[in-house]
This record gives structure tokens, C-alpha cells and sequence, in this order.
């Protein structure tokens, strides 16, 4: 299903694929049901070979209802086998330090090796307000706490620091990371260059959880200088593997199938954006569902369409960034269950494909039999008729 415009032994195909999912669930249903739901995609992500998931906290809103993505990926790591699981993101100002790298290598361990700690400094203003914390800290903080986890980790001897909002006192972990090379750590960007930053300080990867509106997009080259300086600066190595970019989409068997799918959910999406959730720079232009599917698609902030579609805008990104390691769905309720389903079946089926090298290889071997078809279809005739006369000639009389 590739678009014939695009040629697809040009596209990059060492491509992994993940889903974040803040989530973004229509507060008109049931709580419950919805966070269900999500355990049960989990699951089929992890059969149709999605290979990781990041889950986000929050604790305001109505809309994004995982309290602690820790107690979830938990759940979801007794119903999987494969995927990773990722906090995505922890908001390190709300939490002690110690008590985040605690529980993130609990999970690694029941979920034998696949957690991954993503972290950012919270993105809802009401839930810093609820804990009395003011918006000019939360940076300082992330970037305190990063200090004391990354420590912590990777420390043989007992730590101690002391800041204004939490003190370690010779403390250490009594339990490592499931695997020998540690935990993977990755920290959250938008547009500023502080996540690039703190990546960059402490050694990290990179989310780049914005990274297909207008001002996330133009931003991915700066993203990606800052990280290579600061890593450089500080003994490490900012490396593209580690780059994870994310972006909305929902794709149908037709654009106008697509069109019609999201009428089910995308204003209220786009609402949440543009009145509670707080982030300027994602959010959707439009008030009306079909104003929303319009400006989505024409400033390419997401994908609302087909397979051939989502294809484009992965190359699209990749061109921009010039490399990175992971494409991220974002989850959201744009459409039913059914046709969200539906829709990540499509993605795994057309999508990831060209991206992994595996089209690539089938292609080449299809061309390759179609280039020599009569020749060998002629060679192989004359095999049989000459196999049919020997036969008959050496065929015992009766």
C-alpha cells in the first residue's frame, strides 16, 4: 500500500514503533471501562508487534486518568510478553527521588527487564497547584531529581545530597535494575531545549512528545544540536537510537473512512487542548470537527487518513530529524474502540513494514521473479517436454 509518489527503498528501515499514551479518554464514559480498555490494547500492541509503550501521569484534567503509570505498567506487564513498558512520563517535582527509582526497578524486575523510565517536570499546571508547587520550580526540580535517580542507578556506594525540597542521607538502592546494563532512561521535550538538555547532562534519550506540531517539528534539528553539545560537554554520547519522536494519527481503509471515524472524538480532544490541557504549542487550530481534520492535516501535526498517509509523515519526520530511532503513536479517542482498533491493525499490517526492512527484502526477491519469469517459465517448459519424451522413450513396452 506504499504511495507510489514515495520510493520505498529510500525510507529509513531500522525503525522501531511505540505508543504514548498520556491517555486521552472522553470524560462522557466510564472511567473504569476506559482504563480496562487500555490494558487491552496493551495486549494487542504487544501481539502485533509494537515494541514498547510509554504511559503518562496526571491528576487533573478528567481526561488523562493514570494516577501512577508505575501501579499500571505493572498490570499490563502480568498480560504481556514482549513489549516495553515505559513511564511516559513521571513528573519528577510531585515525588521524592529515591522513591522513583525504587519503584521503577520494582517494575523492571516483575516485568523481567522491560521497564524504562521516562520523566519530565508535569504538564498540567492544576496538579503542581494541588501540591503546592509553584510553576517556576518544577525545572529546577526535574533537573535535581534527575541528578539523585541517575545516581542512585548507576552509584556502588551509599549517596548523599541535599536540596531544598528532599535530602538523601547514605542512601542506596538495596535492588539493581533487572539487567546488567541498567535502565533505560529517557527524558520528555516539547519545543524548549531544556529536555534536550537535561538528555544530554545525564547521559539519556530523548522524547520528543511534540514533535509534529508547527513549533515541535521546526524545533527537532535544534533538539537534536543541544542534546550532541551537552552530552559531548558532559562525557557522553547523544545517540539517535535513543531519539523517540511522537505524533497523533488515525488512519482507515479510506481517507473518507477516516474522516468519518473521528467524528467520534476529536473535538473533545482538541477542546481539552485548547482549554485545560496547557501546552501552547500543540495545540489544534479549529472548532469544529471538520475545521479540526483540515488544519490536523494541513499544518501536519497529525495523521487523519490512510496507511499511505501515516507512511509519508513517518518519512516526513525522518527527513527533518535526519535520524531517529522510534516512531510513537499517540493514543487518544479519536474514533470508537472498534475503529481505534482497527486502526493500529492497519498501522501494523501497511505501516511499520516499510519500515523495518522487512518490504524491502520481499520486494527485491518479487521483482526478481517477475524480471526472469519468461525466461525461466520457457526453460522450465522445456524441462517438462523433454522430461515427458524421455519418459515415453524409456517407458518399458507393454
Amino acid at each position: 500500500m506504499p504511495d507510489p509518489q514515495l520510493d520505498p527503498d529510500a525510507l529509513p528501515d531500522t525503525l522501531r514503533f511505540g505508543i504514548f499514551l498520556p491517555p486521552y479518554h472522553r470524560t462522557e464514559q466510564n472511567p473504569t471501562v476506559a482504563i480496562h480498555r487500555d490494558l487491552e490494547l496493551i495486549e494487542m500492541w504487544d501481539d502485533l508487534g509494537f515494541d514498547e509503550v510509554w504511559v503518562g501521569e496526571h491528576h487533573s484534567g478528567g481526561m488523562e486518568l493514570i494516577a501512577s503509570p508505575e501501579q499500571f505498567l505493572a498490570a499490563a506487564a502480568m498480560r504481556t510478553r514482549r513489549i516495553r513498558l515505559g513511564t511516559g512520563v513521571v513528573s519528577l517535582p510531585y515525588h521524592h527521588p529515591f522513591m522513583v527509582a525504587q519503584r521503577l526497578v520494582l517494575l523492571d524486575h516483575l516485568s523481567q527487564g522491560r521497564a524504562m523510565l521516562g520523566v519530565g517536570p508535569g504538564a498540567l499546571p492544576l496538579d503542581a497547584t494541588m501540591l503546592g508547587i509553584d510553576q517556576a520550580q518544577t525545572r529546577p526540580r526535574m533537573h535535581e531529581s534527575l541528578a539523585a535517580i541517575m545516581a542512585l542507578l548507576e552509584a556502588e556506594e551509599p549517596i548523599s545530597i541535599e536540596t531544598d525540597w528532599f535530602t538523601l542521607d547514605n542512601a542506596q538502592l538495596h535492588l539493581k535494575p533487572y539487567r546488567r546494563q541498567g535502565l533505560e532512561v529517557a527524558v520528555a521535550a516539547a519545543v524548549s531545549p531544556s529536555g534536550a538538555r537535561l538528555a544530554g547532562t545525564f547521559g539519556t534519550g530523548l522524547l520528543s512528545v511534540g514533535a509534529t506540531s508547527s513549533a515541535g517539528f521546526g524545533a527537532l534539528r535544534g533538539h537534536w544540536q543541544v542534546w550532541e553539545e551537552q552530552a559531548a560537554a558532559h562525557g557522553h554520547v547523544a545517540d539517535r537510537s535513543a531519539w523517540r519522536l511522537a505524533g497523533p494519527m488515525h488512519i482507515a481503509e479510506t481517507r473518507e473512512q477516516a474522516y468519518r471515524d473521528v467524528e467520534y472524538g476529536l473535538l473533545d480532544w482538541a477542546i481539552y487542548f485548547q482549554r485545560v490541557g496547557a501546552v501552547p504549542q500543540l495545540q489544534p487550530e479549529g472548532s469544529s470537527t471538520q475545521e479540526l481534520i483540515e488544519g490536523i492535516i494541513e499544518h501536519g501535526l497529525g495523521v487523519i487518513g490512510t496507511p499511505d498517509d501515516a507512511i509519508a509523515q513517518i518519512a516526513r519526520l525522518a527527513e527533518r530529524s535526519e535520524g531517529f530511532g522510534t516512531y510513537m503513536l499517540i493514543g487518544h479517542d479519536w474514533a470508537n474502540p472498534q475503529a481505534t482498533r482497527r486502526s493500529y491493525e492497519l498501522f501494523a499490517h501497511w505501516v511499520m513494514p516499510e519500515f523495518q526492512g522487512t518490504m524491502r527484502s520481499l520486494r527485491r526477491s518479487r521483482r526478481q521473479s517477475i524480471e526472469s519469469f519468461e525466461r525461466l517459465s520457457a526453460a522450465q517448459s522445456a524441462a517438462i517436454e523433454d522430461a515427458k519424451q524421455r519418459y515415453a522413450t524409456q517407458r518399458p513396452a507393454r
